[in-house]
């Protein structure tokens, strides 16, 4: 069974909020922080992890993506800010061996 995330990263200073869909979560922040993929996070310098959601279904990631993309600004914040108040980078699960499973 795989799982899937469906995740929000933002710049520095919070004033750009990148939504996306993912089923390897690590590999796919790696990627953003490292600019190794063209597009609007490496243009916004978007590299810091603020939000995600697992789910075993595909399809439901997906739609709950395209969901938080229709949302307000203030909707987004919000629902970060419900787990993440100071907008915290949370990659560090992958790196913090306090964290970490691995």
């Amino acid at each position: 069974m795989n799982n899937y995330y469906v995740y929000i990263m933002t710049n520095f200073k919070n004033t750009v909020l990148y939504i996306g869909v993912t089923n390897n979560l690590e590999k796919r922040v790696y990627e953003h922080k490292n600019k190794l993929v063209d597009g609007f996070t490496s243009k916004y310098n978007v590299s810091k992890l603020v939000y995600f959601e697992e789910t075993n279904d595909i399809n439901a990631a997906i739609a709950r993506e395209k969901q938080l993309k229709n949302w307000h600004r203030e909707w987004k914040v919000n629902l970060i800010k419900e787990k993440n108040l100071k907008f915290d980078d949370l990659s560090k699960i992958f790196t913090d061996p306090e964290t970490s499973s691995g």
